[in-house]
């Protein structure tokens, strides 16, 4: 079944990571993704990484959908309204938007307190992590709106429950993921006149090629990771978060979560999806329950 089959869907920064998960989740519903990112086989971004959009959109076609790529820098508020003039005139429509863009782990400097902070990366950080998703909404949530039933995910790390009570990292770090959450409570009000709905979505601890890469593991052998840090075990793969937005996209109902705070580990619980070995892995109450009260890794229950 293809329950997307029909809907077109722009992941925004679904170069890697998250993004590249979800997208491919919406290729195999049956949907339309454009992915946009920096990243070509052509040239890279300052980021300097090898994933590209075109690998992207190869997977999204590969998985049932079609994967559409297009060179974005959703900074630049120019090639963002090019590429939804272009979603216009290819498709007419808009059904689901996904605001994932980030790369700014090369940024973030750990318990670093904002007086010690280079206020260069830091601010670098809030803008790619904050303005990006406005500049994206911005252009994009007209043409969403005429479609009805749109629906607008915000990817971030953590709950609004989890980050209102732990100080995430880093003053820039926090400030860049809890506005993003509050950032879809917004536009939940805005968009409720035109029976669109829009959600935050956090994955939990993810396996994406940077966190394999620093483990030195891969996706086949990643619980090997655990020797290094035993509370990965709890970690899931960006194909799981993936499945937590198509869940969404493909609910007649989706209506019930607009300006919710969720989980890829709580939505797996109401939708009945699994990650690719799987398991469901709830990672946001394992991370309360046992790494945050200075208990010993064990995911038992937990996956």
């Amino acid at each position: 079944m293809k329950p997307l089959n029909g809907k077109v869907a722009l992941v925004a920064g679904a170069t890697r990571g998250a993004g590249r998960g979800i997208a491919i989740e919406l290729g195999a519903a049956g949907a339309t993704v454009y992915v946009t990112g920096r990243t070509t086989r052509t040239k890279r971004s300052d980021y300097n990484r090898p994933e590209t959009i075109e690998e992207t959109a190869e997977l999204v076609c590969d998985a049932g959908g079609r994967g559409i790529a297009v060179q974005v820098d959703h900074l630049d508020p120019d090639q963002v309204q090019a590429l939804i003039a272009r979603i216009k005139d290819e498709h007419g429509r808009l059904d689901i938007l996904v605001n994932d863009v980030w790369g700014a782990e090369n940024l973030a400097e750990w318990n670093v307190p904002v007086w010690e902070y280079s206020l260069e990366k830091g601010f670098r950080m809030l803008r790619l992590a904050i303005d990006t998703h406005i500049i994206t909404s911005h252009y994009a949530l007209p043409l969403l709106i005429e479609s009805n039933n749109g629906l607008v995910v915000e990817i971030t790390d953590g709950t609004a429950e989890y980050n209102a009570k732990n100080y995430r990292l880093s003053l820039f770090y926090d400030l860049a993921k809890t506005s993003v959450i509050r950032m879809a409570q917004s536009l939940a009000h805005e968009l409720s006149p035109y029976q669109c709905t829009a959600v935050a979505v956090t994955p939990g601890w993810m396996r994406s090629e940077i966190m394999l890469e620093h483990f030195d593991v891969k996706e086949e052998n990643w619980r090997d990771a655990a020797a290094k840090e035993p509370h990965f075990i709890i970690s899931e793969s960006p194909r799981f978060v993936g499945r937590a937005v198509a869940a969404l996209a493909g609910d007649p109902e989706v209506a019930r979560w607009n300006g919710h705070s969720v989980s890829s580990g709580q939505l797996a619980q109401v939708y009945g999806f699994y990650d690719i070995d799987g398991s469901q892995p709830d990672c946001w109450r394992y991370l309360v329950e046992v790494q945050d009260a200075g208990k010993p890794a064990n995911a038992d229950g937990y996956r």
